[in-house]
């Protein structure tokens, strides 16, 4: 654990869905395609990463976002990091602390010293996972219930890890789904208390029953899922950010009486991430 000093900012996420209050987000500024690390880039590695095009996408995302009321900070970018964009990966907020990732992938490997300096200037303390490779993509949470996504980014020691560190304040749960989909948020995310997005193919089907004991289940197609259709962001209200070219998932979230606000980052979802990939929540509270 990290003991800097105790900050007057509050930390709280204890779901997915209640009003966004503080995020954590940074500009593509130097986002590329690297070294391909997911399906997605593999599709788009000749194409490539159009840099104004994306800040542009980016750029009314946050104001978006600050429109809605949401405090956004941004974190320093630097041209060592091509996918800092996806702040999301580098740490989660879970109740009220704020859990620093160890990053599996070597492009990826010293983001989170980024957001370790900014957490220590700005007063907040947080806890350090090191030596177990876990992702936030891969970290769901709702209540009392965590459900963490087995991957190439986050393994079953991370997992365990994290369950020892939580003891009994939160159930967590292991999600087995296919790797290639990279983090579970590609293929699983819950919007309100009452629904969720999944992508079927991806997932076991004793997961999926459990998921349907819980949830209304939206089911994406894989053609939406490619776009990346599960990994909006809800915040708050039954207000949810989604990419216009998701037409099928915005209807049926529309048809359950969401407020869907449709935001143009396709140029940032080329690299493998969209709306949740892209937010670093610090603060949900209703």
């Amino acid at each position: 654990m990290e003991n800097t000093p105790q900050s007057h900012t509050r930390i709280s996420c204890f779901n997915e869905y209640d009003p966004l209050k503080k995020v954590i987000l940074c500009q593509p500024q130097y986002m590329t395609i690297r070294d391909v690390i997911n399906e997605t880039q593999k599709q788009f590695k000749e194409e490539g990463i159009h840099i104004e095009l994306a800040l542009e996408q980016h750029d009314h995302f946050v104001k978006t976002l600050r429109e809605n009321g949401i405090e956004v900070y941004l974190l320093p970018y630097h041209k060592k990091f091509p996918e800092q964009v996806f702040t999301r990966d580098i740490g989660f907020t879970l109740g009220e602390t704020i859990f620093v990732a160890d990053m599996a992938h070597d492009v990826r490997k010293g983001e989170e010293n980024v957001l370790k300096q900014w957490l220590e200037d700005e007063g907040i303390s947080y806890y350090n996972i090191i030596g177990d490779q876990i992702e936030g993509g891969d970290v769901i949470i709702d209540r009392d219930t965590i459900y963490i996504g087995l991957s190439n980014r986050t393994n079953i020691e991370a997992i365990n890890h994290l369950s020892d560190l939580l003891d009994k304040q939160f159930n967590v749960t292991p999600i087995d789904f296919q790797e290639k989909f990279l983090h579970l948020d590609c293929v699983f995310n819950i919007v309100s208390e009452k629904v969720a997005l999944f992508y079927p193919k991806a997932l076991k089907k004793e997961d999926i029953e459990m998921f349907q004991s819980r949830y209304e289940l939206i089911e994406v197609t894989e053609e939406e899922q490619f776009t990346l259709g599960t990994n909006v962001l809800s915040i708050g209200n039954n207000r949810i950010l989604s990419l216009p070219v998701n037409k099928k998932v915005n209807n049926e979230l529309r048809k359950r009486n969401f407020e869907v606000i449709e935001v143009d980052i396709t140029e940032i979802i080329k690299s493998g991430g969209s709306f949740r990939c892209c937010t670093l929540p610090l603060l949900r509270s209703k």
